[in-house]
Formats: structure tokens, sequence, C-alpha cells
């Protein structure tokens, strides 16, 4: 069955949140808060799952080289020069735990937009939906940017911030509060909750 939702679950991988990584643009190497982004990302994608709601894993990888990187700003020039995303790297995997399952669809690209060099968009016509669930990292740049690309085209589109990080949490903050023009902001527990046959979360008081 067709179902109108599918989930965007973007740039999970080692390089931007494992401690390890070259590039900590979604996660600070000593923040105390990598468990609980990694265990409500796991949760979000566990209950889309369950209820029968595409996932599309997002990730981005170049050549070891870097020869097919544009290096016109400073993200990217920061990539080669780390030696960084290296498609067959640790760097370039999934975090465990957070990567797709066999038979879902997995989208790579190359720019800070997820729809930029990559074919997602052919991905959302051929899954027929219309509202876009967005969890990833960075939320400054991968979410902010894709977030605003698919509200511009048309698309319905709900931001997990809990399932979402920065390296620094004052722009991951920001960025929340300038997506709230464009999309939903929610939380992984509200999300999951309005997911057909759910049952509200209990909250501690």
């Amino acid at each position: 069955m067709v179902h109108p939702t599918a989930l965007l679950a973007l740039h999970f991988q080692n390089e931007v949140i494992h401690p390890n990584g070259a590039i900590r643009v979604g996660m600070a190497e000593d923040s105390p808060d990598r468990g609980r982004l990694i265990a409500n990302a796991a949760r979000l994608l566990g209950g889309m799952r369950a209820a029968g709601v595409p996932v599309v894993s997002v990730r981005i990888a170049f050549r070891p080289d870097h020869a097919d990187v544009i290096q016109n700003c400073r993200i990217f020039r920061d990539v080669v020069r780390l030696g960084a995303m290296v498609e067959g790297s640790w760097g370039a995997d999934f975090v465990t735990g957070l990567g797709p399952l066999p038979g879902e669809h997995v989208v790579k690209h190359s720019r800070t937009n997820a729809f930029i060099g990559a074919p997602l968009e052919e991905v959302l016509r051929c899954l027929d939906v219309r509202h876009l669930i967005v969890a990833g990292v960075s939320t400054n740049s991968v979410v902010e940017a894709t977030v605003r690309h698919a509200s511009d085209v048309g698309y319905h589109v709900t931001v997990a911030a809990d399932a979402c990080s920065a390296g620094d949490p004052a722009l991951h903050a920001a960025s929340l509060r300038n997506m709230e023009l464009v999309a939903d902001i929610s939380t992984t527990d509200d999300i999951l909750s309005r997911l057909p046959g759910a049952t509200p979360p209990i909250r501690s008081e």
C-alpha cells in the first residue's frame, strides 16, 4: 500500500555523529546528547517502519580522490582537507542502528540539499508521497536546506526536532526557529503518537 507520508533520514553517518568522525557538524566530540539523539532517531525509524511508512535514507559520499567535490564553500573545502566522507569508508557508513533495512530506498547526494545531485525527487514520486517527516544531521545544514527545498516544491514537511542535531546547540535551536515558517516542528513522541493505531506516549511530569 502506498502511504502518503515518507521519512527522510538525513546523514545518520559516522563522520558527522560519531566522536571519532572527521566532520562533527552534527554533534560535538564531547556532546552529552549523542545517546539521546541516536535513541530518538532509532525510535523514529522503528515507529515509521512498524506503521508502514516508507523510510528514505540519504547519505553523502565522494570518490577517494575527492575529484567530484565542488569546493566553492567552506564545508566542502573542509571535507577535502580532512579526507572525509570517502565512499566505502567507515566515516561514510551509517551509524549502527540508524541505517537502512534491505529493500529500503537509499539516496546518495553531493551537496547540502538532499535534492541536489541526487535522484531524491524521483524516489519520492515513485512512493507517491506529499508529506515528508525529516530527521538528521546537521539541523542547520542538510536538514534546513532540504526542508526549505521540499517546502518550495510543494511538500508538507514535519521536522522531528529531537531526532536532529547540530555541532553547536545554539545553531540547532536557531535553525528550528527559522524552519517554523516553512515546516511543522515536532518531536519524536508527537509524530509517533499521530500514526494510525498508535498509543499516545506516556510523559513524566
